[in-house]
C-alpha cells in the first residue's frame, strides 16, 4: 500500500506539470502566426517560455520526500522527461508506456542493440492496440503517434539548425525557428538538456528523418495518414530548411514527402473541399522545391523509376484539382526550382504547365453571344 500510496502522490505533480506544458506548447503554436508579424508579440513570447521553463526548473521534485517501502524506486527526474510534450496521453499505462516507448527510440542511436529491441515493442504495441477495435485504444495510438511526429518534426529542424544544415526560413533574422528557441531556451533552464531540441544521444538529423518517414506509416497503418499529412504540410520552415541540407538528409525527407504525397491521394473523400485543397496547396509550396532539388541521391536513386512515375501522375492530378490562381502559384514554383537544379529532369509537370497556359489564354476570348 505505501508504494501505490507514493506513486499516486507522485503521479499528480508530474501529470499537472505534463499537462500545462502540452498546454503552453500548442498555444505557442495557436500565436506563432501572429507572432511572426509583430516583434512585440515574439519577445512577449519567449519571455512568457523562458519564465515558464525557469519555473520547472524550481518545480520541486516531489519524489525525493518519498519514502518507497521496498527497494523499488521511482526515479521523477529521468522518468518526467518521458512524458513531457505527449499531453493529454498520461491518463493511462498503455499510454504512458508507448510514449517512452516513441520518445526512447528518438534517443538510442540507431547502432546501439536496444534500438530494434525498443522500436520493436513499439509497433507491438501499436498493433495490438489497433487490434482490440476499441475506440478509446485507437484514439490513444492516434494522440501518441501524432504527438511523437510531431516532436520528430521539433527534433530534426532543431538538430539541422544546431548542426548549420539549411538557412532559416521565413522567420525574422532576429528569431530562429521556434523548436530551436525552444531548444536554447530549455538547455540554458537546464530542463531537460534541451530535449526539444537535440537528442541527448547527439543524433543525427538523417536518423531522425528516417523516424518520420516510420511514425508516418505506423499512422497510416492505424488509418490516421491525415495526421501526418496535415503535419507535414505545415513544416514550411523544415521544407527552407532541406533545400540546402546535406544529400542524404534531402534522400531522407524527399521520401517523407513521396509517402504522404501519396497518402494525401487517398484523403479527399474524408476532407471538407476546402479543406482538403488547403493541405493540396500547403503540401505543393512547401515540398515540391525539395522535390525538384533533392530527388537524384548520391549513392544510388532516392526514389525508383516507378516510384517516381506514380508520384509525378498524383502530382499533376493534384495540381489539376487547384483553382486557376493556385495552379499559377505552384506551377511557377515549381519552374523555379526545376530549372534551377539541371542535374535533375524531375518532377517534370511539362504537361501541367501546358494545361495551365491553355486555360490561362482562352481567358482573354471574348464571351460567347446567345
Amino acid at each position: 500500500m505505501g508504494m501505490m500510496e507514493n506513486s499516486a502522490v507522485f503521479m499528480a505533480p508530474l501529470l499537472l506539470r505534463n499537462t500545462v506544458t502540452s498546454l503552453l506548447v500548442y498555444a505557442d503554436k495557436s500565436i506563432l502566426v501572429l507572432a511572426e508579424k509583430y516583434k512585440a508579440l515574439e519577445i512577449f513570447r519567449y519571455l512568457v517560455i523562458a519564465s515558464f521553463l525557469f519555473f520547472l526548473r524550481l518545480f520541486p521534485s516531489f519524489s525525493q520526500f518519498l519514502k518507497a517501502d521496498d527497494d523499488y524506486t521511482f526515479n521523477s527526474t529521468q522518468s518526467s522527461g518521458y512524458f513531457v510534450g505527449y499531453g493529454g496521453v498520461g491518463d493511462s499505462g498503455i499510454g504512458r508506456a508507448l510514449s517512452q516507448l516513441l520518445w526512447s527510440v528518438n534517443d538510442i542511436p540507431v547502432s546501439s542493440s536496444k534500438y530494434g529491441i525498443v522500436r520493436s515493442l513499439a509497433e507491438r504495441l501499436i498493433e495490438e492496440n489497433n487490434k482490440e477495435d476499441i475506440e478509446a485504444l485507437r484514439e490513444m495510438n492516434r494522440t501518441v503517434l501524432s504527438a511523437a511526429f510531431s516532436r520528430t518534426l521539433c527534433l530534426v529542424e532543431a538538430a539541422m539548425v544546431e548542426l548549420g544544415q539549411g538557412r532559416v526560413g521565413h522567420y525574422g533574422a532576429g528569431f530562429g525557428p521556434v523548436c530551436y528557441q525552444l531548444n536554447r531556451l530549455l538547455r540554458a533552464v537546464g530542463v531537460g538538456s534541451g530535449r526539444v531540441g537535440v537528442s541527448r544521444s547527439g543524433n543525427s538529423a538523417e536518423k531522425l528523418a528516417a523516424e518520420l518517414l516510420w511514425l508516418a506509416e505506423e499512422l497510416a497503418g492505424c488509418g490516421f495518414e491525415e495526421e501526418a499529412v496535415e503535419r507535414w504540410a505545415s513544416a514550411s520552415n523544415l521544407a527552407a530548411l532541406s533545400l540546402s541540407a546535406e544529400p542524404r538528409l534531402q534522400g531522407s525527407l524527399v521520401k517523407v514527402s513521396a509517402f504522404l504525397f501519396k497518402q494525401m491521394k487517398d484523403m479527399d473523400s474524408e476532407e471538407t473541399e476546402e479543406g482538403s485543397r488547403q493541405t493540396k496547396m500547403k503540401m505543393l509550396t512547401s515540398w515540391l522545391p525539395l522535390l525538384c532539388r533533392g530527388s537524384n541521391g548520391t549513392d544510388m536513386p532516392v526514389l525508383s523509376l516507378s516510384e517516381r512515375a506514380e508520384l509525378e501522375k498524383i502530382l499533376e492530378d493534384t495540381v489539376d484539382m487547384l483553382q486557376h490562381e493556385e495552379q499559377e502559384q505552384v506551377l511557377s514554383l515549381w519552374l523555379h526550382h526545376f530549372t534551377y537544379c539541371p542535374s535533375s529532369d524531375w518532377p517534370n509537370l511539362h504537361a501541367s504547365y501546358a494545361r495551365w497556359c491553355t486555360t490561362s489564354r482562352k481567358l482573354f476570348l471574348p464571351p460567347l453571344k446567345m
